[in-house]
């Protein structure tokens, strides 16, 4: 069964207490000793217990050790020092560059110039015609731009339109090409029933009219009787 995980915390009991703190001293010390051996590290130990007794542990000279400490630290407290005034100065200097800068803006706008001397104005008055030349040189390059970009488009119009025109002179000649073809062949048509009427063959749309057929007689035979019906001759509806 496991230990159980101990609260950190004083102990009020003397006794459990000077026995705790005998117990992990002891490992304390081992463990620099090991540390020291197994990393080559340099391990300076000093413990004084609540009655006042000194225990300590040093890799090598304790004095050299706390020597070096302090200057390692003493090292490093003066540059955190230098770093916070080299930012101080920093945030200085960017303050002072807004102040300018707010200033400078003020009076672009014509606004706190009574200060200003001649030679001052005459300046002021020089850079904002600068600024002037080359807000319009931007407006003009702009204008150019959105020009060029407008003859773009209506050149690709133009050619679509070109397209469009092809495709419909294209779309005419197809269609007088079709009329030509049906003219002829309604020309064939009529030249085909003007030889069959000048042959003797009427064609009629109106197939209910009845057709006679006249057989011709022999010579042997007499000529039927007066209202008889005379034989050869028949009469056919279709």
């Amino acid at each position: 069964m496991g230990r159980g995980k101990i609260v950190i915390r004083r102990i009020d009991n003397s006794t459990s207490r000077q026995v705790t703190f005998s117990k992990r001293r002891s490992g304390l010390l081992k463990k620099a000793k090991e540390l020291a051996i197994l990393c080559d590290a340099e391990v300076g130990i000093i413990v004084f217990s609540s009655t006042g007794k000194l225990y300590d542990f040093s890799s090598s000279s304790m004095k050299s050790i706390i020597e070096r400490y302090g200057d390692t630290k003493g090292d490093s407290e003066s540059d955190t020092v230098s770093e916070i005034k080299f930012w101080q100065r920093e945030a200085a200097i960017l303050r002072q560059q807004l102040h300018n800068l707010q200033e400078n803006h003020r009076k672009m706008m014509g606004e706190e110039l009574s200060g200003l001397s001649i030679k001052d104005l005459q300046s002021l008055e020089s850079q904002l015609e600068l600024s002037l030349r080359g807000v319009r040189m931007k407006k003009d390059q702009i204008l150019m731009d959105e020009i060029e970009e407008l003859n773009r488009k209506e050149n690709l119009m133009h050619q679509e339109n070109l397209e469009l025109h092809k495709e419909l002179n294209l779309m005419r000649r197809e269609n007088k090409e079709l009329q030509k073809k049906v003219s002829v062949l309604g020309g064939s048509d009529s030249a085909k029933r003007n030889s069959l009427l000048t042959n003797g063959l009427d064609i009629r749309d109106d197939s209910t009219e009845p057709v006679h057929l006249h057989l011709s007689l022999p010579r042997h035979v007499q000529a039927p009787a007066a209202g008889a019906t005379k034989p050869g001759y028949f009469s056919f509806i279709t």
